[in-house]
């Protein structure tokens, strides 16, 4: 490597030496590079190896990338929804002393995709509904902390499963720029129109290449941004007032916007003069109220719908077994050591790559009951590990940055869940499994 080469990054790691700094992006060797779906970018992206890590090196302009690294720190201090920023190299040169471009590296958001990868041939409405649902939450939470993007687009999001949803995250942030008195509705208005022209060009331009189903119309789709924004923003900023004696409604605000995984860290509750009418305003919504709740309860961090789903099973759970006088952590501790992890661990090896676990025990859940509505009978959890490995994980394409996985076999499912292991088995015959009961 010639030349004094420059890493700025809040944590160093030594592998980045490691990588050929002193060559053009486009023509670094097959070896370092990881083979992985891109999305639509203005600047050279390539991914690549780091360790157990991959990440995304991305060449722009020094001060481009400064930017963005600082950006992308400072969103991910407010927790929103993006890529870690590792560093910025500037001072590159090649063998013969010639600069080269700088450039921004970011970690690779494991069991993500962009949006072009999410589908195998064609485009259906549902999931393109859902793709840009996704966006106008990811939209909505920027707003809130005061973001403007400038660039919003299917292009510049990444996508993770969550529970039949999808989670979006911010990847550029190159035009972005964080206001500390918050937005305006101007600006608000106008990163929806970019949104809504943006989804639509790329839309369309899936429809021209034949990607898209014949149902699927790409300005509708693209229309739908601006009723799921402003819907979710109206429940979670706008005001609202009703007769003092339907006091029971600032309770069922709260409990709506925590549906929708928002906590609420202020409320302002005002009466008017005559003392019969109170108007009530969320003044700072915050993300994640599941997540918050299952990481609490059980340390597993998982997306915002997974983490509705888990509770929804643990409550289910604690219900079946009339636990609900025990407390809570005690019977979520329970549950995720008889319950979930078992299954997790059910997962061979070399299926581990196709979905991040929270997410296979969603589609569990749902896979077991389509066995159990087919069958006419509650089929045992065991029984349905084994179904859904074979007949549905397996068949899955690898969602994770996986290199080189050792092999393993499907027929672990049982051994995973059965007494040999050491855990209390969930079909215990002193305890009925207990989602019959349920």
């Amino acid at each position: 490597m010639s030349g004094s080469l420059s890493i700025t990054a809040a944590t160093v790691d030594s592998a980045l030496l490691d990588l050929p700094w002193d060559v053009p992006l486009e023509a670094w060797p097959s070896e370092a590079i990881a083979a992985l779906p891109k999305g639509i970018s203005r600047h050279l992206v390539r991914f690549a190896r780091l360790g157990d890590h991959v990440i995304a090196v991305k060449e722009t302009t020094a001060e481009l990338a400064r930017g963005e690294y600082e950006m992308l720190r400072a969103l991910q201090r407010l927790e929103i929804p993006c890529v870690e920023p590792l560093a910025v190299i500037t001072n590159r040169s090649d063998a013969d002393g010639d600069p080269l471009k700088p450039v921004l590296v970011t970690r690779h958001l494991r069991f993500s995709l962009p949006y072009r990868a999410l589908f195998s041939q064609t485009l259906r409405p549902d999931t393109a509904t859902r793709l840009v649902d996704a966006l106008a939450v990811l939209l909505v939470r920027l707003h809130i902390v005061g973001f403007f993007w400038g660039d919003v687009s299917l292009s510049n999001t990444l996508f993770r499963r969550d529970a039949g949803a999808f989670a979006a995250y911010l990847v550029d942030a190159e035009t972005g720029k964080l206001y500390e008195h918050g937005l305006s509705d101007g600006q608000r208005e106008h990163d929806l129109e970019i949104a809504r022209v943006n989804i639509a060009g790329e839309l369309l331009d899936l429809e021209a290449g034949g990607r898209v189903s014949d149902e699927l119309d790409p300005v509708r789709i693209s229309d739908g941004i601006l009723e799921a924004y402003r819907r979710l923003w109206q429940e979670l900023t706008g005001s609202e007032s009703f007769p003092r004696a339907e006091r029971w409604r600032i309770d069922e605000r709260v409990a709506r916007l925590n549906e929708l995984g928002f906590d609420i860290e202020e409320l302002q509750i005002r009466t008017d003069d005559t003392g019969s009418t109170v108007r009530i305003q969320p003044k700072v919504v915050d993300a994640g109220h599941h997540q918050r709740r299952l990481i609490r309860l059980t340390g597993l961090d998982t997306g915002e719908n997974q983490a509705r789903r888990l509770l929804n099973d643990l409550d289910s759970y604690r219900a079946a077994f009339e636990k609900n006088d025990l407390d809570e952590e005690v019977v979520a501790h329970e549950w995720l050591v008889r319950v979930f992890e078992p299954v997790v661990r059910a997962v061979p090896v070399e299926l581990r790559g196709k979905l991040e676990p929270a997410e296979v025990f969603h589609e569990l859940l749902d896979h077991r009951r389509r066995l159990s509505q087919e069958a006419g009978r509650d089929v045992p959890l065991a029984e349905a590990v084994t179904s859904y490995l074979s007949t549905v994980l397996a068949h899955r394409r690898d969602e994770a940055a996986m290199f080189n996985p050792p092999t393993g076999t499907v027929t672990t499912a049982l051994d995973a869940i059965a007494p040999a292991t050491g855990t209390v088995p969930v079909d215990d015959d002193d305890e009925d499994d207990w989602r019959s009961k349920v």
